[in-house]
């Protein structure tokens, strides 16, 4: 397996998961594209585009920056444009920007709805829209296109909704772009899956989150190293699935996930949402 040579736009990249993503692929000397708004050091967000396309480039890659808000259509059009120009088109796209707030109905403010709305689903919707002129081109050339969206399995399970009913909807809402499209692409023979974590990932949102104790997470590399899996296997055999991180490694005979975890010898881990 390589993604040596692929040319890689991932949205949300500048820390945590799309971060470790990028590496992964970096190590084979992918061209990646991170798009994402920090240009700054943000007080408590570690990471900024720049600090990303460093480590990137460290890893093996070729980077390109791209300050990009994901809720705006002319940037998102003018971020896809620029990483096709700087790289000679698009292989695979990572739709990994999310945003999260996990309160009930009446503790969500309108404006936490919408921000939740516009990055996870319209933002999904749109730079996938945006992406695909080139994903089509990079199927006519062989290249083996993919789309792969953070995003979890949909279950219509009431305990799912009750606690946090818009953020679940927003999330629901970027696996339904990943079932639609995968059936939408199919005769272009573009790749479109989800990937979702077993266990809860240590990443600086999730730390944001009172009470949640980040020594019974997993690292991001047990995404990074499963997108890796997925984006090497053929475009028209694997589309529309909802891939679960443990189940993807366990395809390919690893089983043994120590490695992944943030404090070693951890055995008991904090389950992530959306998973019986």
């Amino acid at each position: 397996m390589s993604l040596s040579g692929k040319n890689i736009f991932i949205t949300g990249g500048s820390r945590g998961i799309g971060l470790a993503i990028a590496k992964r692929a970096a190590a084979d000397g992918a061209r990646i594209a991170i798009a994402a708004k920090t240009t700054e050091p943000h007080p408590t967000l570690p990471g900024t585009i720049y600090s990303a396309a460093d480590e990137i480039r460290a890893a093996g890659g070729e980077a390109l920056p791209i300050q990009c808000d994901i809720r705006e259509e002319d940037q998102i059009a003018a971020a896809i444009d620029q990483a096709a120009t700087a790289f000679g088109g698009i292989d695979i796209l990572i739709n990994n920007a999310s945003a999260i707030n996990l309160t009930p109905t009446e503790k969500t403010p309108a404006k936490r709805f919408d921000l939740m709305f516009d990055v996870n689903v319209r933002g999904t919707f749109l730079t996938s829209q945006a992406a695909l002129p080139h994903l089509k081109l990079s199927a006519k050339a062989g290249r083996n296109p993919h789309i792969l969206t953070l995003s979890p399995p949909l279950s219509m399970k009431a305990k799912w909704f009750k606690p946090h009913l818009a953020y679940t909807m927003a999330k629901y809402g970027m696996s339904m772009c990943v079932l639609g499209m995968a059936e939408e692409f199919k005769r272009d023979q573009i790749a479109v899956n989800a990937l979702w974590p077993r266990t809860a990932i240590d990443t600086a949102a999730l730390a944001m989150i009172p009470g949640v104790d980040t020594d019974f997470c997993r690292t991001p590399e047990i995404l990074a190293d499963t997108a890796y899996i997925i984006l090497n296997r053929p475009s028209e055999e694997c589309s529309g699935n909802f891939f679960v991180d443990e189940e993807v490694l366990a395809s390919v005979g690893i089983t043994d996930l120590e490695k992944y975890s943030v404090v070693p010898g951890t055995t008991e881990f904090l389950l992530d949402f959306f998973l019986d």
